[in-house]
């Protein structure tokens, strides 16, 4: 008899902070239909629950914190969002903002999803070997789950640019020096940080700390989303959608998977 398959996302209450971790290391934390309905869940639960104060959101092993869409899975013609997640947005997270702050603690590689999440994150503990990215141009596709929306927000406009239009990653001393992460330590050390972090939040009062994330993000409490983003998002899915219909984002994935250089033909 063969072992169940471990969930694909774990959950840990510590004190007054729920520990979420990304647990597919086999397939380096991609996202899947079963992880955005674990990390959606887990959201809803400590919005949910006033003993939970802080979310501490981090990736099972040292490879990966996360590596994005679950590419095998699209290949299968699965969806990211089971039914009734969709609002949720990629990993049940981007398009879900909850009152509870979220830190990101990034102990490798967070590339493509992997950066979205952490843009989606309100405080962010990364490792000195972490790096950060969106490469989707690489790949003839761009990067819909946020990443153009607040990239731009949350770095320096030229800096944000660079990364986005080049696909060139950039490492953690590099994202500490622009803002996009709050603190780098020692690999290994990465989780405890930001449990760390995670507790000075939480000794906090936590209806004005929850007050305060909702009006920074313009947070509106009833609707869920930030309305300054709505125009945004419209936008980006439809580019988002007349992309996916090209010849270059159906010959970039292709030449990745054939391991040789993509020929674009920009149609």
């Amino acid at each position: 008899m063969t072992d169940p398959t471990p969930p694909a996302v774990l959950t840990e209450l510590r004190d007054h902070v729920l520990l979420v971790t990304l647990n597919r290391p086999e397939a380096r934390n991609a996202v899947n239909a079963e992880l955005t309905q674990g990390l959606g869940d887990a959201l809803e639960r400590a919005d949910g629950d006033p003993g939970i104060r802080v979310v501490v959101l981090t990736g099972a092993g040292d490879r990966t914190f996360c590596a994005g869409a679950d590419l095998k899975a699209i290949s299968r013609g699965e969806s990211l969002n089971p039914p009734g997640t969709e609002q949720w947005g990629f990993a049940g997270f981007v398009n879900h903002p909850v009152s509870k702050p979220v830190i990101a603690a990034v102990q490798a590689t967070a590339l493509g999803g992997g950066t979205e999440l952490v843009l989606a994150s309100d405080l962010v503990v990364a490792a000195q070997s972490a790096k950060f990215g969106l490469p989707e141009v690489r790949r003839g596709l761009m990067a819909a789950a946020g990443g153009l929306i607040r990239l731009p927000e949350q770095l320096p406009r030229k800096v944000a640019m660079h990364m986005m239009l080049t696909g060139e990653p950039i490492d953690a001393a590099t994202a500490l020096r622009w803002g996009l992460v709050n603190e780098v330590v020692p690999d290994g050390r990465v989780l405890d940080a930001a449990l760390d972090l995670a507790g000075v939040v939480a000794a906090n009062a936590p209806l004005a700390v929850q007050a305060t994330k909702r009006v920074a993000l313009g947070l509106h409490r009833e609707a869920g989303d930030i309305p300054a983003e709505r125009d945004a998002w419209r936008a980006n899915d439809v580019e988002m959608v007349a992309l996916m219909s090209s010849e270059d984002a159906i010959e970039g994935p292709t030449a990745f998977a054939e391991k040789r250089e993509p020929v674009w033909k920009g149609r």
